[in-house]
């Protein structure tokens, strides 16, 4: 099956209950619609695979990427998703599934960027990434000790992967996160 992005959330909600794991599965669906938008891809895909990268993180954060498949196909989701969605955790949480597809690389890289750049709003005055710019993210980023869980070198792997600058991939990713922020002021996703 290949579940509507209503679908996905009420699945990723099955296995969630933690708002701040909510909220980040909106954010990288959000992030995912605007890269497939702006490289011409399916963005209800893409953000259907976002909502879907973490749905077991919360009950087996010791099996993340790994008890993911058993519980997406307990779904009926097509496999094709499943591969895609846990390929963001290839080289750290056990993952099989390499980033091949260009969809799979950009969650690859976005995925870790999205909580670094994240934190890096809640820091400023307006708590936003409306405001946020790609020289701010980078301090951030050189700093080890801020935001630690988000892996640099994964963001750094995925950068290299799409042949993309780290500039130009946190600039995209701010922009993402921009369109997100916009949508649930206006009352969407």
């Amino acid at each position: 099956m290949r579940p509507t992005l209503e679908e996905a959330r009420a699945i990723l909600k099955k296995y969630n209950a933690q708002p701040f794991l909510l909220q980040h599965g909106d954010t990288v669906s959000a992030v995912m619609g605007y890269f497939a938008g702006k490289h011409g891809h399916d963005a209800e895909y893409w953000k259907v695979v976002g909502m879907l990268h973490d749905v077991d993180f919360e009950k087996y954060p010791e099996e993340h990427c790994v008890k993911g498949e058993e519980l997406l196909r307990r779904e009926n989701v097509d496999d094709e998703i499943i591969r895609s969605a846990l390929s963001h955790g290839w080289g750290q949480t056990g993952s099989a599934h390499e980033p091949a597809h260009f969809m799979e690389k950009v969650l690859f890289a976005a995925d870790e960027l999205t909580g670094l750049i994240g934190a890096a709003a809640l820091m400023r005055p307006s708590k936003s990434c409306m405001d946020l710019e790609t020289s701010s993210v980078k301090k951030k980023f050189k700093d080890k000790r801020f935001a630690a869980g988000c892996s640099r070198e994964t963001i750094s792997l995925g950068a290299e992967m799409l042949g993309w600058t780290l500039d130009d991939l946190i600039s995209e990713t701010i922009l993402g996160m921009r369109v997100y922020e916009e949508s649930c002021k206006a009352g969407g996703e």
